[in-house]
């Protein structure tokens, strides 16, 4: 078994397949956070509308079906953006259907390397349940590893879990603007988006004056797992993430900047996220627009 997790941190934010399957042989007794996991299901990516098909068609055992545009965001408008952040009472009844109780040991995976069930554990982690690992590499870490997959639908007994919104830090757009000058704002769109060149779903092409572009992507190695902690430190260090640099991240629309946020705690640093995003930004036609 080989095991990527390398510090306190990393653990707390990531686990590996093997991990995973022990624990839901055993009864959660490799699991340090205690107790067999949850695991939820997020198939998601830009464009399509197939996740539940896919889920349908096999997932890993005992997994709930997490559809992120009607359970982890809320209406979308051009003021708040394509995903805002849903209420507390509409989050927490969509928990609630998963099975999330308030012990709950919860692990959230896709099969896009983490970058949309990294908003399922940012959620949590916002509405205060911090019991939330993302597993690395997804269902194709998992497949690899040669673990078995269930087909059809799971529920669950609904859970307990009583959502207290507040427990990640966030930014509005001012505070934004304001970061990318004094501070370090990380843009995890493609770089061809941050640069103007190309914008697929938003009404303005480019970036947040001063923010710096960061790729989500890059987070993850060839296989869909996330770097090393050395080789996330280095990257991280190289765009302007210091000790002492208080960390943003924003994205098209306040997905994909989870799994950058997933990414910085890894390695110990403390990021907040701008839920509205460039879809909120691009909507705003008193904000500027940098390209290059």
């Amino acid at each position: 078994m080989t095991r990527r997790v390398t510090s306190p941190a990393r653990d707390r934010v990531l686990v590996d397949a093997d991990t995973v399957a022990a624990d839901l042989q055993l009864g959660g007794l490799q699991d340090p956070f205690g107790g067999a996991p949850l695991l939820l299901d997020v198939r998601w990516a830009l464009g399509r509308t197939d996740g539940l098909d896919r889920y349908e068609a096999g997932h890993l055992p005992g997994a709930v079906y997490v559809d992120l545009e009607a359970e982890l965001a809320a209406v979308p408008s051009p003021e708040a953006g394509r995903h805002p952040l849903p209420s507390a009472a509409e989050f927490q009844e969509s928990a609630r259907g998963w099975g999330v109780c308030s012990d709950s040991r919860v692990v959230v995976y896709d099969e896009v390397g983490g970058t949309s069930a990294a908003r399922a554990w940012w959620l949590l982690r916002w509405f205060g349940h911090d019991a939330v690992r993302i597993l690395d590499g997804g269902l194709e870490a998992w497949r690899r590893a040669g673990h078995p997959l269930e087909v059809g639908i799971t529920r669950r007994v609904p859970g307990d879990m009583v959502a207290h919104p507040g427990g990640m830090p966030v930014l509005d757009a001012d505070d934004a603007a304001d970061l990318a000058t004094s501070g370090v704002l990380l843009d995890a769109r493609a770089a061809e988006r941050y640069r103007g060149e190309v914008e697929p779903v938003d009404p303005q092409a480019g970036h947040i004056p001063g923010a710096v572009s960061a790729p989500t992507t890059e987070n993850l190695d060839d296989e869909g797992a996330f770097r090393s902690e050395a080789e996330l430190r280095a990257r991280f260090t190289s765009l302007g993430v210091r000790p002492d640099a208080t960390v943003g991240v924003y994205c098209g629309s306040g997905v994909t900047a989870a799994h950058e946020i997933a990414a910085l705690a890894s390695i110990g640093v403390p990021a907040a996220l701008y839920p509205g995003s460039w879809s909120q930004w691009s909507n705003d036609p008193g904000r500027p627009v940098a390209v290059s």
